[in-house]
């Protein structure tokens, strides 16, 4: 889930930066530093679930 939050974020940061605008205070190096949070959550396990870390036999 976090990858697909990233992805989004990545594309929307990406639409910014090629028009040029900003959210505010959210700029585009912004939005790409909130991705790339996205991303390391993702890789580090952060939300997989309770089901992907129990290991049970299957019958």
């Amino acid at each position: 889930m976090l990858a697909i939050i990233a992805a989004v974020i990545f594309g929307l940061a990406f639409l910014l930066d090629l028009a040029g605008a900003s959210l505010g205070v959210m700029d585009s190096g912004a939005l790409l530093f909130a991705g790339l949070l996205c991303v390391a959550l993702h890789l580090a396990g952060v939300g997989s679930g309770a089901r992907s870390l129990s290991f049970r036999r299957r019958r």
